[in-house]
């Protein structure tokens, strides 16, 4: 009986350490989102989180630790597209656009995170939070540029073309709608891909 007390307890803890480790993850990245990275304070964090700034700390001992949670968190609960199902389409032109127009929609659903997140982009924690997203893009545009000529031409029209800034360039900034802008971006590939006239 004194071990299934003592188990219950040792549950009940770890239950509860998940459940506060998760409250400090979620209040950081609502505060990314609103104020930026450079702007969230750990007393900030532990305010909306409902604990003491010695918790966090105790769960997150570096601001690393916190970024990473961070991280992963977010992009779970907004995974970027799938661009190896972007592989099966053989057709250039198809491909590049059903993942411009993918990852147009991703960037539409958060753009106040990235908005803030490039704004800060400075802090040295986050270049290295941001590497995996990095990687990202740079298989994204190799997947995307497959079948295409002038790959040094198209490479670079593609990392422009896939990019946040662009997209708020062109839609958020500009005022066209996604159809428009992924019509945009792959003419600007198209051009790139064209022996030069």
């Amino acid at each position: 009986m004194a071990n299934e007390k003592r188990t219950y307890r040792l549950k009940k803890r770890a239950d509860d350490m998940a459940e506060t480790r998760r409250r400090i993850t979620e209040a950081a990245v609502e505060l990314h989102g609103s104020v930026g990275p450079a702007h969230t304070t750990i007393s900030a964090v532990a305010e909306r989180a409902g604990v003491q700034r010695h918790t966090v700390y105790r769960h997150f001992p570096t601001e690393e630790d916190l970024f990473a949670a961070c991280s992963s968190h977010y992009a779970e609960a907004n995974p970027l597209p799938d661009a190896t199902a972007w592989r099966g389409i053989e057709d250039p032109g198809e491909r590049l656009a059903t993942a411009l127009g993918e990852l147009f929609a991703y960037f539409e659903r958060t753009e106040e995170m990235w908005t803030r997140v490039y704004r800060d982009l400075d802090m040295p924690v986050l270049q290295t939070t941001m590497q995996p997203m990095d990687a990202y893009f740079e298989d994204a545009v190799a997947v995307l540029a497959r079948g295409r000529r002038r790959r040094r031409a198209v490479t670079a029209a593609l990392r422009h073309g896939t990019r946040f800034d662009t997209w708020r360039s062109l839609v958020h900034e500009g005022g066209l709608s996604r159809a428009q802008g992924v019509e945009l971006v792959s003419a600007l590939v198209t051009a790139a891909d064209s022996p030069a006239g």
